[in-house]
C-alpha cells in the first residue's frame, strides 16, 4: 500500500502569526450573501448595533475564511509533505469565545493537534486560534485534513 509523505513529527508545532487581519464590513456582507445568511445584522449596521454591536455581525463560518488562510502556512510547508492535490476537507468545528465584527483586527495562531496516517491516508488536525491583537480570544477553529495517498501505478 501506498502512503502519503505528510511529516508525522509536526504534531504539536505551532505557526505563529504572521500578522493582522482587519474583519471589513464588505468581507462580512459578501460572505453573508455567498452563505445566504440572512439576518440584518450581518448586512446593516444600524441593526448590528441595535443588538449590540459596533457593526455588522460575521457569520459564525466566516472564521474559517481567517483560518483557512493561516492554515496555508503549515498546508504550504514543504518539510510537511502535503501534497495540496490530494487533500479533502473532512471536518470543521468553531468555537466562538465572541462574535466577529467589522473592524476587528485578529490574528491566528495554528496548532498541528495531530497528524495520524490510516490506510496509507493523512489525517491531520489543526487548530486555529483567532484572536484580537491584544490577545483576547474571538473564535478557536479546528479542522480536519485528509491527505489521501497517491495511488498506485
Amino acid at each position: 500500500m501506498t502512503t502519503v509523505n505528510v511529516d508525522e513529527s509536526f504534531a504539536g508545532r505551532v505557526y505563529p502569526p504572521t500578522g493582522t487581519t482587519t474583519v471589513t464590513a464588505d468581507a462580512v456582507r459578501a460572505f453573508a450573501r455567498a452563505v445566504r445568511a440572512a439576518h440584518p445584522s450581518h448586512h446593516d449596521t444600524a441593526a448590528a448595533r441595535e443588538l449590540g454591536h459596533a457593526d455588522v455581525v460575521a457569520p459564525p463560518t466566516f472564521a474559517v475564511t481567517l483560518a483557512q488562510a493561516a492554515e496555508a502556512q503549515f498546508v504550504s510547508d514543504p518539510a510537511a509533505g502535503i501534497d495540496f492535490t490530494r487533500v479533502v476537507h473532512g471536518e470543521e468545528q468553531f468555537t466562538h469565545h465572541r462574535p466577529i465584527v467589522a473592524g476587528d483586527e485578529l490574528t491566528a495562531e495554528v496548532h498541528v493537534d495531530r497528524v495520524r496516517v490510516v490506510r496509507g491516508n493523512a489525517m491531520v488536525t489543526t487548530r486555529t486560534e483567532l484572536a484580537l491583537t491584544d490577545g483576547t480570544p474571538v473564535t478557536t477553529v479546528t479542522s480536519m485534513l485528509v491527505v489521501r495517498a497517491p495511488e498506485e501505478a
